[in-house]
């Protein structure tokens, strides 16, 4: 029989004892009855040996499951492109769109969708403007985009957590148009590209 099973096989059985004699000195004074001198001489010198390896493997047990209920990446890096996270596949994040209209002093909410091939849920500690800026569609070539400021996100403070697979933020007022935008800016679909932020 395997050390692992033996240590497993001696926890069931001391869980046992102990649900049937109800606190662990009534069980040794019911063992101390029922050994003779030079069983329980021997009992003695082994008892230390294994309750250090019990508690061992308890706590070996405990520390992975807790492990793989709460671990988490925190990833860095560019947005369109990739950010890696650790030792952790790539998390790419898409260009982002305002989820309505902008008007002159209007904001607007910036949607984001994540990708994260993990199985891990991934940090984001915020959402910063990437080098590509800001775009706007070809139909509006007359609008000026330096009009147009996005502000970086980090949620509070709190960072946001993404789940394993694709999902989307919602940047609530990230974008905003200022008040003396030009009339070539009406109608306009504009493309956020962000970068993952420290």
């Amino acid at each position: 029989m395997n050390r692992p099973l033996h240590r497993l096989i001696d926890l069931l059985q001391a869980l046992m004892k102990l649900e049937r004699y109800g606190n662990p000195s009534e069980l040794e004074q019911h063992e101390v009855l029922e050994r003779p001198a030079a069983a329980r001489s021997a009992r003695r010198r082994s008892r230390a040996p294994r309750r250090l390896a019990l508690a061992l493997a308890v706590f070996s047990a405990v520390a992975a499951t807790a492990a793989g209920v709460f671990a988490y990446f925190t990833a860095t890096g560019h947005g369109a492109g990739s950010a890696p996270a650790g030792t952790a596949s790539a998390v790419t994040l898409a260009p982002a769109t305002p989820t309505t209209k902008l008007y002159p002093a209007g904001t607007a909410d910036v949607a984001v969708a994540v990708t994260n091939p993990n199985d891990v849920s991934v940090r984001l500690p915020s959402l910063q403007l990437d080098s590509g800026g800001i775009t706007v569609d070809g139909g509006h070539s007359g609008c000026v985009v330096s009009k147009v400021h996005y502000t970086t996100q980090d949620n509070g403070g709190q960072g946001y957590d993404v789940p394993s697979g694709t999902s989307t933020l919602h940047l609530d007022g990230a974008i905003s148009m200022d008040g003396d935008a030009p009339s070539e800016c009406q109608g306009a679909t504009f493309t956020v590209y962000l970068k993952v932020g420290l």
